[in-house]
């Protein structure tokens, strides 16, 4: 079972920039591809960014490809997900998740085994 746990959300203002860490416990985490999502308020969970844990290529959703930057350090268990040039669009609760493949996908939730328990981010002046 794996457990995973959220950090480096805030209130930011436009242009600004967070990391946002998921530290993983419980298992071996290396195993596992790992994606973030976000969900605002009245939408639709929707996925950001994902990593592989095959060969760590990454993916992003084109609102945000340019802007935030998906790692990994597997020796600390954590994945980092940085992110530039903030705008009030990216305001929502942020959860990464961690799926027992070696490829990772950011269209379906489903498929992710295990998720944290989210951190907010809200970008407003």
């Amino acid at each position: 079972q794996l457990q995973l746990v959220e950090s480096g959300g805030g209130l930011v203002q436009p242009g600004g920039s967070l990391r946002l860490s998921c530290a993983a416990s419980g298992d071996t985490f290396d195993i596992y591809s790992i994606g973030w999502f976000r969900q605002a308020p009245g939408k639709e969970r929707e996925g950001v960014s994902c990593i592989n844990s095959a060969d760590d290529l990454t993916k992003y959703a084109g609102s945000v490809k340019g802007r935030f930057t998906i790692s990994r350090d597997n020796a600390k268990n954590t994945v980092y997900m940085q992110m530039n040039s903030l705008t009030p669009e990216d305001t929502a609760i942020y959860y990464c998740a961690a799926d027992f493949g070696y490829f990772c996908s950011m269209d379906n939730p489903y498929e992710y085994d295990f998720w944290g328990q989210g951190t907010q981010v809200t970008v407003s002046s």
